[in-house]
Protein backbone atom coordinates (compact mmCIF):
# COMPACT_ATOMS: atom_id res chain seq x y z
CA UNK A 1 0.00 0.00 0.00
CA UNK A 2 2.71 2.51 0.91
CA UNK A 3 4.39 1.99 -2.45
CA UNK A 4 1.39 3.54 -4.21
CA UNK A 5 1.29 6.66 -2.05
CA UNK A 6 2.17 9.99 -3.64
CA UNK A 7 4.47 12.22 -1.60
CA UNK A 8 5.44 15.85 -2.10
CA UNK A 9 8.89 17.13 -1.19
CA UNK A 10 9.73 20.80 -0.90
CA UNK A 11 12.53 22.11 -3.07
CA UNK A 12 15.74 22.64 -1.14
CA UNK A 13 16.08 26.17 0.22
CA UNK A 14 18.55 28.74 -1.11
CA UNK A 15 21.02 30.36 1.26
CA UNK A 16 22.59 33.81 0.96
CA UNK A 17 25.42 32.80 3.28
CA UNK A 18 27.02 29.42 3.98
CA UNK A 19 25.24 26.86 6.12
CA UNK A 20 27.10 24.49 8.44
CA UNK A 21 25.48 21.23 9.54
CA UNK A 22 26.56 18.67 12.13
CA UNK A 23 25.57 15.12 11.29
CA UNK A 24 25.36 12.86 14.34
CA UNK A 25 25.26 9.18 13.46
CA UNK A 26 24.94 6.02 15.52
CA UNK A 27 26.59 3.32 13.38
CA UNK A 28 25.18 0.35 15.31
CA UNK A 29 24.04 -1.09 11.96
CA UNK A 30 27.00 0.27 10.01
CA UNK A 31 25.82 -0.56 6.49
CA UNK A 32 22.50 1.18 7.11
CA UNK A 33 24.18 4.13 8.80
CA UNK A 34 26.58 4.52 5.87
CA UNK A 35 23.66 4.78 3.43
CA UNK A 36 21.87 7.33 5.63
CA UNK A 37 25.11 9.30 5.90
CA UNK A 38 25.68 9.31 2.14
CA UNK A 39 22.20 10.70 1.56
CA UNK A 40 22.55 13.39 4.23
CA UNK A 41 25.96 14.54 3.02
CA UNK A 42 24.81 14.76 -0.61
CA UNK A 43 21.80 16.87 0.35
CA UNK A 44 23.83 19.33 2.43
CA UNK A 45 26.38 19.62 -0.36
CA UNK A 46 23.59 20.21 -2.91
CA UNK A 47 22.86 23.60 -1.29
CA UNK A 48 26.57 24.48 -1.02
CA UNK A 49 26.62 23.72 2.68
CA UNK A 50 29.39 22.21 4.72
CA UNK A 51 29.09 19.39 7.22
CA UNK A 52 30.95 17.61 9.95
CA UNK A 53 30.14 14.13 11.20
CA UNK A 54 30.43 12.64 14.67
CA UNK A 55 29.65 9.10 15.72
CA UNK A 56 27.97 8.09 18.97
CA UNK A 57 27.40 4.57 20.34
CA UNK A 58 23.65 4.38 19.82
CA UNK A 59 20.41 6.23 19.12
CA UNK A 60 19.94 7.24 22.76
CA UNK A 61 23.18 9.23 22.65
CA UNK A 62 22.23 11.25 19.57
CA UNK A 63 20.09 13.88 21.38
CA UNK A 64 22.80 14.37 24.02
CA UNK A 65 25.48 14.94 21.37
CA UNK A 66 23.25 17.41 19.54
CA UNK A 67 22.43 19.24 22.78
CA UNK A 68 26.13 19.60 23.58
CA UNK A 69 26.92 20.82 20.07
CA UNK A 70 24.01 23.28 20.08
CA UNK A 71 25.31 24.73 23.34
CA UNK A 72 29.04 24.70 22.60
CA UNK A 73 29.52 25.14 18.84
CA UNK A 74 28.44 27.28 15.91
CA UNK A 75 26.50 24.81 13.74
CA UNK A 76 23.38 26.11 12.01
CA UNK A 77 21.58 22.77 12.12
CA UNK A 78 21.82 19.10 12.93
CA UNK A 79 20.98 15.77 11.34
CA UNK A 80 20.27 12.71 13.50
CA UNK A 81 21.01 9.36 11.83
CA UNK A 82 20.62 5.85 13.15
CA UNK A 83 18.52 2.73 13.08
CA UNK A 84 16.54 0.82 15.68
CA UNK A 85 15.22 -2.60 14.64
CA UNK A 86 12.62 -4.25 16.84
CA UNK A 87 14.01 -7.13 18.88
CA UNK A 88 12.57 -9.51 21.42
CA UNK A 89 12.37 -7.06 24.35
CA UNK A 90 10.74 -3.73 25.16
CA UNK A 91 14.12 -1.99 24.86
CA UNK A 92 13.10 -1.09 21.28
CA UNK A 93 10.22 1.04 22.60
CA UNK A 94 12.46 2.83 25.07
CA UNK A 95 15.10 3.65 22.47
CA UNK A 96 12.56 4.80 19.87
CA UNK A 97 10.50 6.91 22.25
CA UNK A 98 13.33 8.48 24.22
CA UNK A 99 15.54 9.36 21.25
CA UNK A 100 12.56 10.91 19.48
CA UNK A 101 11.45 12.79 22.60
CA UNK A 102 14.97 14.12 23.14
CA UNK A 103 15.20 15.45 19.60
CA UNK A 104 11.72 16.97 19.80
CA UNK A 105 12.58 18.79 23.03
CA UNK A 106 15.73 20.21 21.45
CA UNK A 107 13.75 21.32 18.41
CA UNK A 108 11.21 23.09 20.61
CA UNK A 109 14.12 24.96 22.18
CA UNK A 110 15.15 26.22 18.74
CA UNK A 111 17.64 23.66 17.43
CA UNK A 112 17.18 22.98 13.70
CA UNK A 113 17.15 19.17 13.56
CA UNK A 114 16.31 16.68 10.85
CA UNK A 115 15.59 13.21 12.23
CA UNK A 116 16.42 10.01 10.37
CA UNK A 117 16.65 7.61 13.26
CA UNK A 118 14.86 4.77 11.51
CA UNK A 119 12.49 2.79 13.72
CA UNK A 120 11.58 -0.39 11.89
CA UNK A 121 10.35 -3.92 12.41
CA UNK A 122 12.88 -5.64 10.14
CA UNK A 123 16.30 -5.16 8.59
CA UNK A 124 14.69 -5.24 5.12
CA UNK A 125 12.54 -2.22 6.05
CA UNK A 126 15.65 -0.37 7.22
CA UNK A 127 17.56 -1.15 4.04
CA UNK A 128 14.78 0.23 1.82
CA UNK A 129 14.50 3.43 3.84
CA UNK A 130 18.24 4.02 4.20
CA UNK A 131 19.32 3.50 0.60
CA UNK A 132 20.52 6.82 -0.79
CA UNK A 133 19.27 5.83 -4.26
CA UNK A 134 15.93 4.67 -2.79
CA UNK A 135 13.81 6.35 -0.12
CA UNK A 136 16.89 8.31 1.03
CA UNK A 137 15.70 9.07 4.56
CA UNK A 138 19.16 10.46 5.38
CA UNK A 139 18.78 13.01 2.60
CA UNK A 140 15.25 13.77 3.76
CA UNK A 141 16.46 14.47 7.29
CA UNK A 142 19.17 16.79 5.96
CA UNK A 143 16.56 18.59 3.86
CA UNK A 144 14.36 19.01 6.95
CA UNK A 145 17.26 20.51 8.90
CA UNK A 146 18.07 22.86 6.02
CA UNK A 147 14.45 24.04 5.80
CA UNK A 148 14.46 24.77 9.53
CA UNK A 149 17.75 26.67 9.20
CA UNK A 150 16.18 28.76 6.41
CA UNK A 151 13.16 29.53 8.62
CA UNK A 152 15.41 30.39 11.54
CA UNK A 153 17.37 32.82 9.41
CA UNK A 154 14.19 34.33 7.96
CA UNK A 155 12.71 34.99 11.39
CA UNK A 156 15.94 35.95 13.18
CA UNK A 157 15.63 39.63 12.31
CA UNK A 158 12.08 40.01 13.59
CA UNK A 159 11.46 41.33 17.08
CA UNK A 160 8.41 41.64 19.24
CA UNK A 161 7.57 44.03 22.05
CA UNK A 162 8.65 43.03 25.52
CA UNK A 163 6.44 43.36 28.60
CA UNK A 164 4.49 46.60 28.54
CA UNK A 165 6.54 48.20 25.78
CA UNK A 166 4.75 48.65 22.47
CA UNK A 167 6.07 46.72 19.52
CA UNK A 168 7.79 48.59 16.71
CA UNK A 169 4.73 48.03 14.47
CA UNK A 170 2.29 49.97 16.70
Amino acid sequence: MAATEQHHSLALPDFDRPVKILIVVAPYYKDIADQLLAGARATVEAVGGSHDTVEVPGALEIPTAIAMAARMTDYDGFVALGCVIRGETTHYDTVCNDSSRGLTMLGLQGACIGNAILTVETRAQAEVRAEAAGQNKGGGAAAAALHLVALSRKWARRTRGVGFLASAES
